[in-house]
């Protein structure tokens, strides 16, 4: 059993609060309104707070079994360890399937985000054009180094909480009470449209591929891992609060009807947004701010499944090795999007079914081996094994919603 060893600095909480609400944070957002208007606002509020819970919880389990390998192990070593070579590769298919699901929504969002942008300087990029060039962009940011892609993404998160904060503090000064509480429909029902948001709420909170990065950056101390855990996961609940609040304070409900059938891609939904609030530098702060969302996401995934299918097939370092690990990563993906350009929406709702497997089922099932083999001596989640029940419960539940939902055997918003 590995030693455990607690560093004697640790960096500041600061750091991990930003890496976890980083992560969770990105142009996935954009597709909780659309999604989420048959429920609408509160209900909505009702499904990610429920999500939020199960999610910070599943994550707070990885940590009990991380504690007790030593810093450095992956997801993956602590996997194979514990619950075997089977759950190993079905978590292994179910990330890099995430990974790659999400690559192909970014491509797909990145298409749409600047074809709008184009459209609005009076020219005419096709979608399919503008989302293959900017995946040949971010795949050559990839192939130089992780210290190029990191770079660039110090700058795109940069200019992305500047755009928010200035966006959403114009959004919510446009917010009508009278769309918000959807008084319009004043004898509609909300409740069964809720279960086929939550496959979209739980893709919205996945981090937990940077909870072994974490026990790398603070040592084996688990009060301040926990602390991040918590903090950046709510800052990303606040955050999507408040873009629900900015968007369905703005689109009445009928409105989202069209959207969605359209493909509810970024676009188009910014283009909602800009045609009621009806002013001109708002509108550009949206577009600004989207294309940020995107090549911040973009660069995240992108450089996860390059890492994963890196050490996967065991590809050097080298200039070539970082070649045929980049044709891997891209060529699929761009494949996609040129074939369907508009499937952002989808590829998020599938993300969130594969996510169940290794952001919920796969904890918990750790969390049990790990106490059963350890006993957890530095740190055990809350809960006993009610607990454990609920995060299978959540994660089974999701991925049920999800197969339901695409044999249409759930309602839609339509």
């Amino acid at each position: 059993m590995a030693t455990l060893t607690t560093t004697q600095t640790s960096p500041s909480l600061l750091g991990g609060v930003v890496i976890i609400g980083g992560t969770i944070i990105g142009a996935g957002m954009f597709s909780l309104p659309v999604v989420m208007s048959g429920a609408w606002f509160f209900w909505s509020m009702a499904a990610l707070v429920f999500t939020w819970f199960c999610m910070l919880h599943s994550g707070l389990m990885i940590l009990e079994a991380n504690l007790n390998y030593r810093i450095g192990s992956s997801f993956d070593t602590i996997t194979k360890d514990l619950l075997g070579k089977g759950w190993n590769i079905v978590n292994g298919i179910s990330i890099a399937f995430v990974l790659y699901i999400l690559t192909y929504a970014y491509i797909s969002a990145s298409g749409s985000i600047l074809h709008h942008t184009f459209a609005e300087m009076s020219l005419n990029v096709p979608a399919r054009a503008a989302g293959f060039a900017f995946a040949l962009l971010v795949a050559f940011v990839v192939w130089l180094s992780t210290k190029a892609v990191s770079r660039m993404t110090a700058i795109v998160l940069g200019a992305k909480v500047i755009t928010f904060f200035l966006t959403f503090g114009s959004l919510l000064g446009h917010v009508q009470p009278a769309t918000l509480f959807n008084v319009a429909e004043s004898h509609t029902s909300y409740t069964p449209y809720l279960l086929m948001t939550l496959p979209f709420c739980l893709a919205s909170f996945g981090y937990h591929g940077n909870v072994p990065s974490l026990m790398k950056y603070y040592g084996k101390d688990p009060r301040t891992i926990v602390k991040c855990l918590i903090y950046g996961t709510l800052l990303a609940l606040a955050l999507y609060s408040v873009w629900l609040l900015g968007t369905m304070g703005n689109i009445p409900r009928p409105e989202f009807i069209g959207i969605a059938q359209k493909g509810g891609n970024i676009d188009v939904l910014v283009q909602a947004l800009s045609g009621v609030l009806n002013s001109r530098s708002l509108d550009l702060l949206l577009v600004v701010f989207s294309n940020f969302a995107v090549a911040s996401s973009f660069l995240g995934v992108t450089l996860g499944l390059f890492d994963y299918l890196a050490d996967l097939f065991g590809f050097d370092d080298s200039a070539m090795g970082r070649f045929k690990t980049a044709l891997l990563t891209f060529v699929p993906p761009i494949v996609g999007g040129l074939l369907y350009p508009n499937g952002f929406l989808y590829a998020i709702g599938y993300a969130g079914l594969a996510a169940t497997i290794w952001a919920a089922i796969v904890p918990a099932l750790l969390a049990r081996k790990s106490r059963k083999r350890f006993g957890s001596p530095k740190f055990r989640v809350w809960g006993g094994t009610p607990m454990i029940v609920l995060i299978l419960l959540f994660g089974v539940g999701n991925a049920l919603v999800h197969i339901l939902s695409s044999f249409n055997l759930l309602p839609v918003y339509q």
